[in-house]
């Protein structure tokens, strides 16, 4: 907790709560894919975590989910990347030599992930008997 604290000092545009989220919403992500694949742990792709992410986020808050992460400071994927890297930075989170923070720009809009979902539907149109 000490080290998600430095980081939050480090770089402020994230709650502490972004990077505790991120660690569940990760171990969610490895969860799924692994009954996915039925095989061993594998390292997952920026995709797929912002993917699981997406996910986890909506299980979790329903509803309140945009609004949550933007409390947070969530209110993009990149931001799901630069936290990602805040914590491969602090030595918290591994990565591979092709892994970079760039992986998890622009893969999805966060009003129509998070907002749209939960819009209420139109009602059909009454036919008109003219």
């Amino acid at each position: 907790m000490n080290t998600l604290y430095t980081i939050t000092q480090r770089d402020p545009r994230y709650d502490l709560e972004a990077y505790l989220f991120l660690r569940e919403a990760l171990e969610f992500t490895v969860q799924k894919l692994k009954k996915a694949t039925r095989g061993p742990l594998r390292h997952v792709s920026g995709a797929e975590l912002a993917e699981g992410f997406r996910e986890y986020a909506i299980e979790q808050f329903g509803p309140l989910t945009f609004a949550v992460l933007s409390k947070w400071g969530i209110h993009r994927t990149d931001d799901i990347g630069a936290i990602v890297f805040n914590l491969v930075e602090a030595g918290e989170l591994g990565k591979t030599d092709e892994d970079r923070q760039e992986d998890f720009n622009d893969l999805y809009d966060f009003g129509a992930a998070f907002q749209r979902p939960f819009e209420p539907k139109n009602p059909k149109e009454k036919k008109s008997n003219d």
